[in-house]
């Protein structure tokens, strides 16, 4: 079999190099730690220090900065610094909220968290999952060593294709974007058809916001270590030019590769990450330019699944891989991104933004299924293997220009936004049939696989994802409008608007012999036109009590009738999905608390007997419901004490099915109860030392409609330890560890979607960060 390389350098050469640096790097630790003077642990990302002993040296205290800091834009800007952390500094105060610029957290009337690149570090993050898992309301949809993230939220799937970078959608690594070139991680829960349009995205939103060159030069170096063999190099490195500082240039590299802790499987990461930016007077702008390939031998597919009927097996051991070692999956993603932005008046800005992206991805792998009828007397753990050959290239583009105006009328304050946005995401594949392909298919058992032998499989003559045609393709055009008026001083704040979005999807034909649809002709198209309100309030009760509720809402694609149907091919109109929620944040200074009540509606579609009409007929007469409560805290109650997490309970019943043989059943894969719970504690006993924990609880979920296939429960357990220190030039060292699921526990991480994702087994992690 014929598959890219990867084009850094040569294989050989590079892995010893690169352990070289990481040995050298790790070994040097406990020599300089010997050397190294004492310093105080940095408590948040933005500090100032004072005071001095009687001997004269400096002694350090530290003042966490709550308003500004240096380079953040004005009020109606969003090119700059992000805003300051929290308390404890692994959450941010603000956030960015798509067409309503930078919003204060404790101000916005949604749930939105931005967790920064201080956690990314101390939690050794790799990719946004391994973000997203502390907050308990997201949960990963896809296995830890396939090709992807991605995501559940507040029970509704959100793929990796729809996270947003910079506010820009479709753009992104559509599989797993790495976490080198990102400043902070933000989760919006709930729909975002005001702040964001878009098709989909019903749970929720996840933004990426890209790294900027702060005023202080940052040159850093960070190798790690991850079982079973990976070797992890991470260039950072920051400047400031310029007079005043004005030109900004950020660049991130990194490469990973090795064998991991799943048998066979192996993967080489290799990313580079440029951001630069000006910051002027009145005029600010940006440009991000972003490459990244992931090769990965024998990688766990997404789609193992289970027959109708049968009992959900035992997970195997996290080890244990039933892929072939010859499977593979190899991808290649680049992409542009721009943003300027100018100050027409001290309270308005105009500003325009874009960005392009490519995403090839060759493979070959298999995935299982329980109970499928080939097997003959099963016994547990039995599977039937298929393999699956489909390159893909998926090309994306998405454009928004708009203004931003904060003004008074008399008492009343106002927050005016008004933007036009463009999305185009295509998808290219190949033309033939990947069903006719005459792969091999055969019997395995998930705790003792069979493996076949190379050359098993042969995909001599077929496409490859440099040579593909038109698969699908979605065009969204949306107007968005809003106001958020403000009365008794900032007291009581009322968001009103909503979004127009127009909406083209329409697909092709790639797969040969259907006489009636030639290859490359036209097989479905839907427009459709749509204006969606939204209502959002806060009341500021006190300074440290808000209390908020909003109305909103997302669209999806119209369902389209299936061939049983008398009305066969019918397409009806885009799906409305809406969301009420009432909510409380209190902040106490050093720490944030937080609650959420929401239910969300999805109508859905079946067919149903009609009488006097042959064939049952297809409509969106369904609906599933999603209740649930939030609960979260973050911050640091006490003095080297950081806490990070929370609960949600969750009630998803399929609240309207056919012939409503299922109503009030549990919507398949979505537990009642989720716990993430991180804590860190700077320990007494030894200075600049911090032991680091996590607790990640998910409640058993169905695996079927019928709720008659159970997947049982799990409970995770992740510590670590964090030591800090100054060498002689007081440039900082860090070393990290840290062992996730100590305990080892075989689970299923996640039954969502019809699919079954094993979880991940022991895992170390160790690393060492430099400052020059």
């Amino acid at each position: 079999m014929s598959r890219g390389k990867f084009n850094f350098v040569s294989r050989g050469r590079r892995n010893a190099a690169l352990a070289g640096v990481s040995l050298l790097a790790i070994s040097a630790v406990p020599a300089l730690a010997q050397e190294a003077r004492r310093t105080d642990r940095v408590k948040a990302a933005v500090q100032s220090e004072t005071a001095s002993s009687a001997n004269g040296t400096t002694k350090l205290d530290a003042i966490v900065v709550v308003g500004k800091t240096g380079g953040q834009p004005p009020e109606t800007g969003t090119i700059g610094q992000p805003s300051a952390p929290y308390a404890g500094g692994q959450v941010a105060t603000g956030a960015q909220l798509g067409a309503l610029g930078n919003r204060p957290v404790k101000e916005t009337p949604f749930s939105i968290t931005g967790y920064t690149e201080k956690l990314i570090r101390d939690q050794q993050a790799r990719s946004i999952a391994d973000i997203t898992i502390n907050d308990p309301s997201v949960r990963q949809d896809a296995p830890t060593f396939s090709e992807r993230d991605s995501f559940f939220i507040r029970g509704f799937s959100v793929t990796n294709l729809d996270t947003a970078y910079d506010g820009l959608f479709y753009i992104v690594n559509p599989r797993r974007s790495p976490l080198e070139g990102i400043e902070r991680v933000e989760i919006l829960k709930g729909p975002t058809a005001l702040v964001n349009g878009g098709l989909g995205r019903v749970g929720g939103t996840i933004n990426l916001v890209p790294k900027r060159a702060t005023d202080e030069p940052l040159t850093r170096l960070t190798t790690t270590y991850l079982s079973d063999s990976q070797l992890w190099s991470h260039l950072d490195v920051g400047r400031r030019f310029g007079p005043e500082g004005e030109w900004g240039v950020r660049f991130n590299g990194s490469y990973r590769g090795g064998d991991t802790a799943l048998d066979h499987n192996e993967n080489e990461i290799g990313v580079l990450s440029l951001g630069l930016d000006y910051r002027g007077d009145r005029v600010r702008a940006s440009l991000d330019l972003n490459h990244s390939k992931q090769n990965l031998n024998a990688p766990t597919s997404l789609f193992n699944a289970a027959a109708t009927g049968i009992e959900i097996p035992k997970a195997p051991d996290g080890r244990i891989n039933t892929s072939n070692p010859f499977e593979y999956h190899d991808s290649e993603h680049n992409m542009a991104a721009g943003r300027i932005e100018f100050d027409v008046l001290d309270n308005t800005t105009i500003y325009a933004a874009g960005g392009v992206s490519q995403y090839r991805e060759d493979f070959l792998s298999s995935s299982y299924t329980f109970g499928d009828i080939r097997l003959v007397s099963p016994k547990p753990g039995d599977a039937q293997v298929d393999f699956g050959y489909n390159p893909q290239e998926i090309q994306g583009f998405s454009g928004e220009v708009g203004i931003r105006s904060a003004f008074e009328t008399g008492a009343i304050g106002h927050q005016l936004n008004v933007s036009v946005s463009r999305t185009h995401n295509a998808n290219n594949r190949g033309r033939f049939n990947p069903r006719a392909l005459s792969f091999p298919s055969y019997p395995t058992n998930i705790y003792n696989p069979t493996y076949l032998p190379d050359g098993s499989v042969s995909t001599a003559g077929l496409p490859r994802s440099n040579d593909l045609h038109p698969f699908a393709d979605l065009l969204t055009t949306s107007l968005a409008i809003s106001d958020t008026l403000s009365f008794a001083e900032d007291r009581f704040q009322l968001t009103v608007g909503g979004r127009y979005q127009h909406i083209r999807s329409q697909a092709f034909n790639t797969r040969p012999g259907f006489p009636l649809a030639p290859v490359g002709e036209r097989n479905y198209f839907f427009k459709d036109s749509r204006f969606s309100p939204a209502v959002a309030a806060v009341v500021n009760v006190t300074d440290s009590l808000s209390v908020y509720a909003n109305y909103v809402e997302a669209l999806t694609e119209g369902l389209t009738a299936p061939s049983v149907a008398e009305n066969s091919g019918q397409i009806f109109p885009a799906v409305v999905n809406k969301q009420k929620e009432i909510g409380v944040k209190y902040d106490l200074g050093d720490v944030m608390l937080s609650a959420a009540l929401f239910e969300i509606r999805q109508p859905s579609g079946f067919t149903s007997v009609v009488p006097g009409v042959a064939k049952p007929v297809f409509a969106v007469d369904g609906l599933q419901v999603n209740r649930g409560l939030e609960l979260s805290a973050y911050g640091e109650p006490v003095d080297g004490v950081r806490l990070l997490g929370g609960i949600t309970f969750m009630d998803a019943e399929l609240a309207k099915t056919q012939g409503g043989l299922l109503d009030g059943n549990s919507v398949p894969g979505v537990p009642k109860t989720a716990i993430s719970l991180y804590g860190e504690y700077d320990t007494p006993w030894v200075e600049d030392l911090t032991l680091t924990g996590r607790i990640v609880y998910t409640g058993s979920t169905y695996y079927d409609q019928k709720n008659t296939q159970k997947v049982q429960d799990w409970t995770r357990v992740d510590l670590g330890a964090r030591y800090s220190f100054a060498r002689e030039n007081g440039k900082p060292v860090e070393i990290r560890a840290t062992v996730q699921n100590v305990f080892n526990e075989n689970y299923w991480a996640s039954s969502a979607r019809g699919f079954l994702a094993a979880g991940a087994p022991r895992t170390f992690m160790i690393s060492s960060s430099f400052d020059f």
